[in-house]
């Protein structure tokens, strides 16, 4: 431990717990019981460590979400030890069906891969979230419902617990934020948003539709607000992804890159798209079976650093949303995964010893060298197709291209093998090791 972090453990005399009910002690408190708080917890549970889940809603609880999982995020479910099979209530699909350049729908397939399953899958949020947290209770952890954190609990500049509006207090030596986009805990502590980093917004809402059931997740990288090729063009790009419960989920997003940010009305720029689609597809207003409601999606580590004076960030609270492609679970579960091997070699070391900082110092860099790169790429790549003349070349140029398709859809979604793929694998590979991280 460095001797200013010395100093801040121990200035002003001892921790300031706010007064309230009992403490109870841990060795992690995690904060948010979304994916990436309950992946947090369930590694480290299931590695022995006494973990407190704090989740300030109660489940069932929805999340805005396309509920769209790539094979990246099937495979840190399976790390977890999740059953994804259909037959326990997974809607598996093979790929990805991409709309835009006055043509046909191109289908591209989730590659075959060693490193990835080779399928993707659909789940409510208000069923995904509440199974990863139950899942996490199995492992041991303490998962407390209707826990809404309000404040840190300090020793000196050290975050040691939290406390919650009701009064309760959580302490432990090390804690997690888990805690969302706004992340009152990485406020707290100074972690404030990189303004420069790329940020978008998405609204969401459900369609009962025929197309329910299909193998393919949808995606358009053209709106119009008519017929495709004889109406406007609309900004941002638009999803639909089979539920396979006689709803899809339908949405829209937009990144900060594009003109059009902040100046658009999305849940009426969403309805004029689906008023565009085809009829018999049913996506009009009459079918919605949810309101549209919006969500940020904060981007390529747009709130760093990731570790601070006994603080980990994990998920949206450190922007760990893709900008290729907008996903952000399986990031968080990444992160999850990586910050529980972190806090264990910590703990194995000794909380609050120097060599146990050094470990937890370490998992900034982890994630740097996991994602820094790809995602300075994809920084990259997000003000570019900010621009309407860029995309429309983009899609107009290289989406009758199978080949160049294959390579964007594998660099896009994240899917390349690392060791002995094929020539795509390389390239893209390549891309990343010699990319700047972010």
């Amino acid at each position: 431990m460095s001797s200013a972090t010395e100093a801040a453990v121990s200035a002003a005399g001892g921790v300031h717990t706010p007064s309230g009910r009992e403490a109870s002690e841990h060795d992690v408190v995690v904060v948010g019981a979304g994916p990436g708080g309950s992946a947090t917890a369930a590694h480290l549970a299931g590695l022995g460590l006494d973990v407190a889940l704090l989740e300030k809603a109660t489940f069932p609880r929805d999340k805005i979400c396309g509920d769209g999982l790539t094979p990246r995020a099937v495979r840190e479910l399976v790390r977890l030890g999740i059953d994804t099979s259909e037959e326990a209530g997974w809607v598996h699909n093979r790929g990805l069906r991409v709309y835009g350049g006055n043509g046909r729908p191109f289908t591209l397939d989730w590659p075959e891969l060693a490193d990835f399953p080779h399928y993707g899958m659909t789940r409510r949020r208000t069923e995904l979230d509440e199974l990863l947290a139950r899942h996490a209770a199995t492992r041991g952890a303490h998962l407390v419902e209707g826990a809404h954190v309000t404040e840190p609990v300090l020793r000196g500049r050290r975050i040691v617990g939290v406390t919650t509006k009701d009064g309760r207090t959580f302490r432990a030596p090390v804690v997690v934020a888990a805690d969302g986009n706004s992340s009152r805990l990485g406020v707290a502590m100074g972690i404030t948003r990189d303004e420069k980093r790329p940020m978008g917004v998405a609204v969401r809402s459900y369609v009962a539709s025929p197309r329910h059931d299909g193998a393919y997740m949808e995606s358009w990288l053209e709106l119009w607000d008519g017929r495709p090729g004889a109406s406007n063009l609309l900004p941002g790009y638009g999803w639909a992804f089979p539920m396979g419960d006689g709803t899809v989920n339908v949405g829209l997003g937009m990144l900060n890159t594009s003109p059009a940010f902040a100046k658009t009305d999305y849940r009426a720029m969403m309805r004029t798209w689906l008023d565009n689609t085809p009829e018999d597809w049913g996506f009009r207003p009459d079918n919605l079976r949810a309101p549209i409601k919006g969500m940020a999606l904060p981007m390529a580590f747009n709130r760093k650093p990731h570790y601070r004076d006994g603080l980990l960030l994990v998920g949206d609270a450190g922007g760990m949303v893709n900008p290729f492609n907008g996903e952000g679970i399986d990031s968080a579960m990444q992160a999850g995964r990586v910050a529980a091997g972190v806090i264990v070699d910590a703990k194995s070391r000794g909380f609050g010893t120097a060599s146990a900082e050094r470990a937890l110092a370490g998992y900034p860099l982890l994630m740097k060298d996991e994602l820094g790169k790809y995602y300075r790429l994809g920084a990259v790549f997000a003000r570019l197709i900010g621009h309407p003349t860029v995309m429309r070349i983009a899609v107009h140029y290289g989406l009758p291209r199978r080949t160049l398709m294959r390579l964007v859809h594998k660099l896009l979604a994240g899917l390349t093998d690392q060791r002995d793929g094929d020539a795509f694998d390389r390239v893209i590979n390549t891309l990343v090791r010699i990319a700047p991280s972010v």
